[in-house]
């Protein structure tokens, strides 16, 4: 076999389970495209991840056909709860019929948050199929609106428009929670976001070697807004990255914010599953 193989077999393999850690939830994952396009499929990833201490999770939707899904999955297993939503990047889809029928999903009680919503500049100028950012400004100022007429916490997607999104939910007025999903801005925006009270969520790409920034930022955070999330199936924590990820691996990001944080595992794993549940509003497990 040679070393490009290799390299193609072990981005295929998934990482090998951690060491259990109770009290985890993963707070925000895409559980169809890891795969869970059936009741029994769901269930299957799921006992993977309560083996190893993960007991709960929030899919996520990206587009109108997602978000559906998500609301299924969320009825399937108990473990699971939706958010929906329209992506930034498919805000073009928002009308009359998708708006209506967003409104209709979140009052299911199985939806825990709004979103994933926001600004995305970086595919912008990569997609011709990306909405136009003044578009994707009046589709997050709608789903600002709707969280707060529901009481509903709002989910973030931000890709390099820290200022821009920051603006808008100023202007139109931040729901009670306001959840900075996948959080990749530096110490600066941490500090203004939590001196805000908005909630910031690390995934795996705050374990990686370049993410200094990053790490800077979870160590500000106060112990009541911090969150752990996969955005499985993407960004797997180091020393796995570019492997297929899923809600078991949270334990590896969440050991890592411990180290970071100068407090044991044990004590961030119940900080961070206990702020997702007070968020979400999550029954116990």
């Amino acid at each position: 076999m040679t070393a490009k193989e290799i390299r193609r077999r072990k981005r295929r393999t998934p990482p090998p389970a951690p060491e259990p850690l109770p009290g985890l939830v993963d707070a925000h994952t895409h559980l169809a495209a890891c795969g869970g396009r059936t009741a029994d499929d769901v269930r299957a990833i799921l006992d993977r991840a309560e083996a190893v201490g993960v007991d709960q999770v929030v899919t996520v939707a990206d587009d109108m056909e997602d978000a559906r899904w998500a609301v299924r999955a969320a009825h399937w297993d108990s473990r699971a709860f939706a958010a929906v939503g329209l992506h930034p990047t498919h805000a073009d889809d928002l009308d009359d019929a998708t708006r209506s029928e967003i409104e209709t999903m979140v009052a299911d009680d199985r939806v825990v948050a709004v979103g994933e919503t926001g600004l995305d500049y970086y595919w912008t100028t990569r997609s011709d199929d990306c909405a136009d950012p003044a578009v994707q400004r009046d589709a997050f100022a709608w789903h600002i609106d709707l969280a707060k007429r529901t009481g509903t916490p709002l989910m973030i997607h931000n890709r390099e428009a820290d200022r821009d999104l920051l603006d808008v939910l100023a202007a139109e007025g931040a729901p009670e929670t306001v959840i900075m999903h996948c959080f990749s801005g530096d110490a600066a925006i941490a500090r203004e976001c939590v001196d805000l009270g908005y909630v910031l969520s690390f995934s795996g790409t705050v374990t990686f070697a370049n993410s200094h920034e990053l790490r800077d930022a979870a160590r500000l955070t106060p112990d009541e807004l911090i969150l752990v999330e996969t955005d499985a199936p993407f960004l797997t924590p180091h020393p796995y990255r570019g492997q297929p990820n899923q809600s078991y691996a949270v334990p590896y990001t969440a050991r890592f914010l411990a180290e970071v944080r100068g407090v044991s595992d044990d004590e961030m794993a119940q900080v961070l599953g206990g702020n997702a549940r007070r968020h979400y509003r999550l029954p116990l497990p």
